[in-house]
C-alpha cells in the first residue's frame, strides 16, 4: 500500500427536503384543509477515527464526498425521510485543516497574494473519535404548518435549508512513542528492522527511506511504537533533499532516538546538522527527551568508537552516548533499556485547539 500523509477533499452535507403542499380530499370530510408534511433533514458529514489505517491513500482517488439529501414531505401529513449521514473514516492521528483562501489586495510584484491563516478544525487522537463537521440542512415546512385561524388553506411551503460545503486538508501525523532521526545512511532502516518485524528497505545509498515506517518493539515484556522518517540533510527546512515535511510524524513522540553514523566523515557535524534542522522546524522537537546512539560500531575499532562517543557526549551535553550496531544487534538491548524509563513518564497533553503550532502549508 502506498503511503500518503496529506490530501485535499471536498465535503458537502445534504440539503433538507422540501415540504409538501397537499389538501385532504376525502369523502364525507367537510373542510378537509391542508395536510402537507415537512421535508426530511439532510445528511451530516461525519469524520471517524478507526483502527487499521495508517495512510490517506484512499483520498487520492476519491476527493468529493456528498451526503444524501432529505426526502420531500407528502400528503396526509407524512414527513420526508432524513438523508443518510456520510461517515468518512480516517486513520488515528489525522488532522482536519481549513483550506486558506487568498486575501484580496495583497498581491506582490509577481502577482502572488497573501493567504489566510490555516485553521485546525479537528484532531483525531483516539480510536472511535467522531465529529460532525458539517450538519445537514433542515427540511422545509409543509403547508399544514402554515395553517392559521385566518389562513385556512395555505399554499406556501419551505424548500428546505441548504447544506454546508467546503474544501479541507487532511494531514496525518503518525502516533508513535519513539521517533528515529538522523542523516541519510545513518542505519535507521537497519535498526528498525533489527528491533521490529518491519521490512524497511535497506541500501548502500542515500534516501533509501522515502516514507515514514512504523514498527512495534517488544522489549522486556513491554511494547512501544517506533517511527522511522527519511533522513535529514543540511537545509532540509528550506526543502533540501526530501525536506522536513515528514518531521510532523514525530511531533507526538515522547522520545527521539538520534542515530549517528560512526563511519561518516564528521559524526559530530552530522549530529549538529540534524539538531539544527529539528530546531528550524520549530515545533518543540529539539526540547523532547533525546537519546544519542553511535551506529555501525561493528565497522570500527573499540578505541576509535569510544573517542567519537566522547566527542558526541561533549557536543550533545548528555551523560552517555550508546555504541551500537544495527546490523549485528550489539549494544541494542542496553539502548532499549534506556528508552523504557522515558516512556514511563507522563506525557504532556497537547492542546486541543492546536495553539502554538506553526501555520502548516500543504506545499
Amino acid at each position: 500500500m502506498h503511503f500518503l500523509d496529506q490530501a485535499k477533499i471536498y465535503i458537502k452535507s445534504g440539503w433538507g427536503g422540501p415540504g409538501a403542499v397537499s389538501f385532504r380530499r376525502e369523502k364525507y370530510v367537510e373542510y378537509g384543509g391542508p395536510d402537507g408534511g415537512n421535508g426530511g433533514k439532510g445528511g451530516d458529514i461525519i469524520f471517524e477515527a478507526v483502527a487499521g489505517l495508517n495512510t490517506l491513500i484512499d483520498f487520492r482517488y476519491t476527493q468529493h464526498f456528498k451526503a444524501q439529501r432529505g426526502l420531500p414531505g407528502a400528503g396526509k401529513n407524512r414527513y420526508g425521510a432524513g438523508g443518510e449521514d456520510l461517515v468518512i473514516k480516517v486513520p488515528v492521528g489525522t488532522q482536519i485543516l481549513s483550506d486558506p483562501q487568498p486575501i484580496e489586495g495583497t498581491e506582490d510584484e509577481d502577482g502572488y497574494p497573501d493567504y489566510e491563516e490555516q485553521e485546525l478544525l479537528a484532531d483525531f487522537t483516539e480510536v472511535g473519535q467522531r465529529l460532525v463537521l458539517l450538519r445537514g440542512g433542515d427540511g422545509g415546512r409543509g403547508n399544514l404548518s402554515y395553517k392559521t385561524s385566518t389562513n385556512r388553506a395555505p399554499r406556501q411551503h419551505g424548500t428546505g435549508w441548504p447544506g454546508q460545503e467546503m474544501w479541507v486538508w487532511l494531514r496525518l501525523k503518525l502516533l508513535a512513542d519513539v521517533g528515529l532521526v538522523g542523516m541519510p545512511n545513518a542505519g535507521k532502516s537497519t535498526f528498525i528492522n533489527q528491533v521490529t518485524n518491519t521490512k524497511a528497505k535497506v541500501g548502500a545509498y542515500a534516501f533509501t527511506t522515502t516514507k515514514p515506517q512504523l514498527g512495534v518493539v517488544l522489549h522486556r515484556d513491554r511494547e512501544f511504537v517506533l517511527a522511522d522518517i527519511p533522513g535529514l540533510i543540511a537545509g532540509a527546512a528550506e526543502g533540501a533533499g526530501i525536506g522536513d515535511r515528514f518531521l510532523g510524524h514525530i511531533e507526538r513522540c515522547r522520545v527521539l532516538l538520534h542515530l549517528v553514523d560512526a563511519t561518516g566523515d564528521d559524526p559530530v557535524e552530522q549530529f549538529r546538522i540534524v539538531q539544527d534542522e529539528l530546531a528550524a522546524y520549530d515545533e518543540g522537537l529539539e526540547d523532547k527527551p533525546q537519546i544519542v546512539a553511535l551506529n555501525k560500531g561493528d565497522l570500527l575499532g573499540q578505541e576509535l568508537m569510544e573517542d567519537i562517543a566522547a566527542q558526541l557526549r561533549e557536543e550533545a551535553g548528555v551523560e552517555d552516548v550508546f555504541i551500537i550496531s544495527g546490523a549485528t544487534g550489539e549494544g541494542v538491548p542496553a539502548l532499549l533499556d534506556a528508552v523504557l524509563p522515558l516512556l514511563s513518564e507522563p506525557k504532556a497533553e497537547e492542546s486541543a485547539d492546536g495553539e502554538g503550532d506553526a501555520p502548516w502549508s500543504p506545499i
